[in-house]
């Protein structure tokens, strides 16, 4: 690898570090933040606010609920129901042969009269499923009902109070138990011919037939350190106004119902009345009266049941999660990427505008991907993509202003050393020759030193006004001294003329013997070339034509020439004066080497048979040209 370009690249990785190591610090406190759970509260909104921004779902035709609501209530002296009413109204909706009845009402004593006629109804019909409350407190399932008959109707809310995820069963003092979910799910599904089974990717999972229900662990999604006791499971709830059919009490009794819309269903029995309070907080969905943030408790057993039902006939996405290894590779990526726009966008405001974009795609991307089933960290993703692609962005402007800031100053360094090499330095030499020289008579010799020295103390002088002017539009003016300011942009033709004579006219030895003076300067093509390589040019051309007016003795012919020949162009200094060749490498030597390899070219300076020098620099031509077009 050329040494240029290995160059390049360990300052490209400097420059990288410089965001790099704040990037990771940043990704990392906020991985430790998820870690500790600060963000769970977080996640859990925007899980939330995804569920109610997806597309609406139609209706699912499987289940029925029979809300008992609060006019049902208020036309009852009775509430509640007696066991004879509620024997009546099974035996009323087994007429209509429904598939599965889900008593969500707790029944743990007799309501006389009708005590043994209810119980008959129980034994008598087998697709009838009674809740119970196992946990944590205990409430006793409808007496006459056989264990195969019951499920709990426990529901497990998060620390915010809100609901999001549905116990399936767990493990009691009295044995293992189904949810009335699971129990009317699997009633339901064994008509088709899909019976419950353990789990094959996960043997502690439930699955029907080809669709394995994911396990709620105790990481899973935005949960931090939870318990997930039992079998648990993200609900999905089902989108929309109008997620199922609802019948009250009423519409039964006077028949103002289509019988279809029951027979071969899943009929859910709950309380739908405010005052009796039998709600659960959530905000992913919208209950089936005005009440937000509210689900009546038999609505979560419909969602419950209609998602594994869905799942199992329609294959309609459950819930999952990524391992943590992968959620925690996810939020490295992007806040890698956050990293990256900082270091390659230009601008603050042009960052502000890639991390906007890049956040919005992460938003769009996330809520996708919760569509297909799919729940993805987005809240610590979003943070580390915002601050790593704004606050590196301002790192990185600093240290561009800081690395500005010292190329400025070095650049003001060297060409005050160039400034004061082709003049006092010059001047200086001219003196020390004069002090060596014993053939001049003292008179003379202090004249011309008089001379010189006032010449050195004009230009130390100008030094203060070269620094004073030089900063002042320093990217596109050049100052020869004795106030010659070029500009820059104008051609370099023209300009390396007014060089030319700018520095034929200054007072060195060797200028005074030349007879014959040659100059060509071609026009060149120069788009290619940069303010600053336009500088160094200008500076070759005066530093090489110092060289033959300080050590160039008895020189009486000088050409100078700037054209194109075979691809190159070529800047070219020839004199046939003695001595003006050196062996020993100056420093303008070295920066016109490294100016040659700023240009891809080469730069030699070599003596000439039988005297002179030849100092020469030339660089590449574009090798195609169309219009402002180059190759």
């Amino acid at each position: 690898m050329k040494p240029e370009r290995w160059r390049t690249i360990k300052e490209e990785i400097a420059i990288w570090r410089v965001g790099a190591l704040p990037g990771i610090a940043v990704i990392v406190l906020v991985m430790i933040a998820r870690l500790a759970g600060l963000m769970q509260s977080l996640e859990w909104m925007a899980f939330d606010n995804f569920l109610r921004l997806r597309p609406h779902e139609p209706r699912d035709k499987r289940i029925v609920i029979l809300g008992i609501n609060e006019d049902d209530i208020n036309t009852r002296a009775d509430f509640p129901l007696s066991d004879h009413d509620l024997a009546q109204l099974l035996l009323k909706l087994q007429s209509y042969k429904p598939r599965a009845i889900g008593l969500d009402i707790y029944r743990d004593f007799p309501v006389n009269p009708g005590h043994p006629e209810l119980v008959r109804v129980f034994q008598s019909f087998k697709n009838i499923i009674g809740i119970e409350k196992v946990l944590p407190d205990e409430i006793a399932p409808p007496p006459g009902l056989s264990p195969e008959q019951l499920g709990f109707a426990d529901q497990i809310t998060d620390s915010d109070g809100k609901l999001r995820r549905s116990l399936l069963s767990t493990p009691t003092s009295k044995g293992y138990k189904l949810s009335l979910s699971l129990s009317l799910a699997a009633l339901y599904l064994s008509n088709q011919g899909i019976s419950i089974e353990n789990g094959i990717r996960d043997r502690a999972a439930i699955r029907f037939g080809k669709t394995e229900i994911p396990r709620f662990l105790t990481n899973s999604g935005g949960y931090i350190r939870t318990d997930a006791g039992g079998v648990q499971v993200l609900l999905n709830f089902r989108s929309g106004r109008e997620q199922f059919r609802t019948l009250s009490l009423y519409d039964l009794k006077s028949d103002k119902f289509n019988p279809d819309w029951i027979r071969d269903r899943i009929v859910i029995i709950g309380i739908t009345s405010p005052s009796r309070k039998d709600f659960i907080p959530t905000s992913a969905i919208e209950s089936i009266e005005s009440a937000p943030g509210r689900v009546y408790g038999v609505e979560i057993q419909a969602h419950a049941v209609s998602q594994i039902i869905s799942a199992a006939l329609d294959s309609r996405p459950l819930l999952n999660t990524w391992q943590d290894g992968w959620e925690y590779l996810w939020i490295l990526t992007w806040g890698l990427l956050g990293i990256a726009i900082a270091r390659l966008t230009k601008s603050p405001l042009t960052s502000l505008l890639v991390v906007v974009i890049a956040s919005c795609s992460l938003l769009i991307f996330c809520y996708l991907l919760l569509l297909l089933g799919w729940w993805v960290p987005l809240i610590p993703t979003l943070l580390v993509l915002a601050l790593n692609g704004m606050e590196i962005t301002a790192l990185y402007q600093y240290d561009q202003a800081l690395r500005s800031g010292i190329r400025a100053r070095q650049t003001i360094i060297e060409r005050t050393f160039v400034k004061i090499h082709n003049g006092p330095l010059q001047s200086l030499a001219k003196v020390l020759k004069l002090v060596r020289d014993k053939e001049l008579p003292m008179n003379d010799l202090l004249l011309e030193l008089e001379k010189e020295l006032e010449k050195l103390n004009h230009e130390l002088r100008g030094i203060y006004e070269y620094l004073q002017r030089e900063p002042i539009d320093q990217e596109t003016s050049l100052y020869l001294g004795k106030s010659l300011v070029l500009n820059l942009r104008d051609p370099l033709h023209e300009i390396l003329y007014q060089v030319y004579n700018s520095t034929l006219e200054r007072e060195l030895p060797c200028f005074e013997t030349i007879k014959v003076k040659i100059r060509a300067f071609e026009p060149i093509n120069e788009r290619v070339l940069n303010m600053e390589q336009k500088r160094g040019l200008c500076r070759f051309l005066e530093e090489a034509l110092c060289n033959v007016g300080k050590h160039a003795m008895g020189v009486t012919r000088l050409e100078v020439t700037c054209y194109s020949s075979e691809g190159w162009y070529t800047l070219s200094i020839i004199d046939d004066g003695l001595g003006g060749n050196s062996s020993k490498e100056g420093r303008g030597t070295q920066q016109f080497r490294n100016l040659a390899r700023q240009l891809k070219g080469k730069f030699r300076r070599v003596p000439l048979s039988p005297k002179g020098t030849l100092c020469e620099l030339s660089w590449p031509m574009p090798k195609f040209y169309f219009g402002n077009y180059f190759k």
